[in-house]
């Protein structure tokens, strides 16, 4: 570790050692909440040190954790307890899946095909179809629900965009092999699995990089290759250690070479990774203060894999962007610095990062409650969950995701889709998600099925009983009021003419899973 790293290490175990945290206390075999005092941060996040009320962890749990409660899941986790369902959580391979779910996926069968066979199918958008098919349904359908919020975040923060190239038939083994079956293991793992990746090498055009000696050997090759950065910056930018960092334009240079001959073996006819030894650049590297002796090959890229997972930076980048997604869009220090501390003590075990977060007083707190908008995706499947509805077919659940702005597999940057509130509130977007909801909630999106004749006698005698049920809360005052006015300025005449059974639970569906109040999780 480099004197600067070491610095910075000694400086987060001191600043663990200074946080102002008292004991923890147990919630009567439920869970046991680490306590934070007000003054563990600056005064602007003192809201991160009040405790929720028991009433309000059961609807946080399923906000933060889940993509939302379908009609039953707080009283199962009420009489299973917080503590109980949330281990099941963190160790999926311990819960029993829905077998409703393996009927809707075996269709879909591409997802579960080899790169070798995935190249011969046509036309390619079966694949790309399959992909958000299988996504979608994942997670409406999955009791590991957790498992499905990490596998979007990890695939955000290791994207890749399904339209370049070859990319188009490799992904599914990608997202299967690469991302899925680490989300709960050790980052290293994750990050070679995705470095040694002919999705990643292709997306980044690291197959294609070569030392100088390659190219001196081979001067009448077609595309001449040499050195490309691509995949060196962004595994420092993106990947790992963040733009913050503490890496120089020379590191990106120094890993690029390291990564040279890191290639593909035929990558149109679905070719594995491979490295070309001829293609190394053998010289000497320094990447972040690490010397890296001449003459070596594929151990440079490995050597610098093994830097970066175990580096303090990135420690406390994971860290971060994991609190932003789970706990809000800037989450108190003493969090951040707490979950960096077990990054490092665990050797990058984020499943132990995961804990951490989950058994910490600020995100169980009234900082954190409500204080994330959903992302397309979440809203999306949030309100088919919330409003129990049996999906045959979810693409047009995909077309619709289209017009809110987050098409799957389609961010073309290696950042993938933002975690920030900001970057999904604009009138437009709002517009769009009742226009969705109010689909919804009438049956006008072909393959969802609502059973709208559930909600038919919840209206009365109080038309918000149905607004409670699919909000798992009392609405708000706002949501109340938008309800009521609508309700008012309905014709009866032209609604008896229409639909009469359905007219009133739908409208009051509609506006609900449309709500402000609904997009906040």
């Amino acid at each position: 570790m480099s004197q600067g790293a070491n610095q910075f290490h000694n400086a987060l175990c001191s600043a663990g050692l200074l946080l102002l945290i008292s004991s923890s206390f147990a919630l009567s075999g439920k869970l046991a909440i680490q306590k934070i005092k007000p003054s563990a941060n600056p005064p602007h996040y003192v809201a991160f040190s009040r405790r929720l009320p028991p009433d309000k962890q059961f609807q946080h749990a399923f906000d933060r954790l889940t993509f939302g409660p379908r009609p039953g899941d707080l009283e199962h986790v009420r009489a299973l307890g917080l503590k109980t369902w949330l281990d099941l959580q963190l160790h999926p391979d311990q819960l029993t899946e829905n077998p409703t779910l393996q009927e809707r996926l075996a269709p879909l069968a591409s997802v579960q095909m080899s790169v070798s066979q995935t190249v011969s199918v046509r036309p390619l958008s079966v694949i790309a179809g399959d992909l958000s098919e299988v996504k979608l349904i994942r997670a409406i359908y999955s009791n590991h629900q957790l498992l499905e919020l990490l596998d979007d975040f990890w695939f955000n923060h290791f994207n890749v965009f399904f339209g370049k190239g070859v990319d188009r038939f490799t992904l599914p083994a990608y997202e299967r092999d690469a991302i899925r079956r680490h989300v709960l293991g050790k980052f290293y793992d994750l990050l070679l699995a995705t470095a040694e990746s002919p999705t990643m090498l292709f997306y980044l055009d690291n197959w294609q990089s070569a030392g100088p000696g390659f190219a001196a050997r081979h001067p009448n090759q077609k595309n001449r290759r040499g050195l490309n950065e691509n995949y060196g910056r962004e595994l420092l930018e993106l990947h790992t250690l963040g733009v913050n960092g503490g890496y120089t334009q020379k590191d990106v240079i120094e890993v690029a070479r390291c990564f040279t001959g890191w290639t593909i073996t035929a990558p149109r006819q679905g070719g594995a990774f491979q490295y070309n030894d001829k293609m190394h650049d053998k010289g000497k590297k320094i990447v972040l203060g690490h010397v890296i002796p001449p003459g070596g090959g594929m151990g440079d890229g490995i050597e610098v894999l093994n830097i970066l997972a175990h580096h303090p930076s990135t420690a406390h980048f994971i860290s971060l962007k994991l609190a932003q997604c789970f706990v809000a869009d800037d989450p108190p220090p003493s969090l951040v610095n707490r979950m960096t501390q077990t990054f490092l003590k665990t050797g990058g075990d984020l499943g132990a990062v995961m804990q951490t977060m989950f058994s910490s007083g600020e995100f169980w707190s009234e900082g954190a409650y409500r204080a994330k908008i959903k992302t397309p995706f979440e809203m999306v499947v949030s309100a088919v969950r919330a409003a129990n509805a049996n999906v045959t077919s979810a693409s047009l659940l995909s077309d619709e995701l289209q017009k809110l702005g987050e098409p799957l597999y389609r961010k073309i940057e290696p950042t993938g889709y933002s975690l920030q509130n900001a970057d999904w509130v604009s009138s437009a977007g709002l517009l769009e998600r009742m226009n969705y909801a109010v689909a919804l909630a009438h049956n006008r999106i072909p393959g969802v099925q609502v059973d709208i004749a559930n909600w038919q006698a919840l209206p009365q005698p109080d038309p918000m009983n149905l607004a409670h049920s699919l909000l798992q809360q009392d609405p708000t005052a706002q949501t109340q009021a938008a309800i009521e006015k609508a309700l008012a300025s309905m014709d009866p005449r032209s609604q008896v003419a229409q639909n009469p059974p359905n007219a009133v639970p739908s409208l009051i569906a509609g506006l609900t899973l449309g709500s402000p109040e609904f997009q906040r999780r």
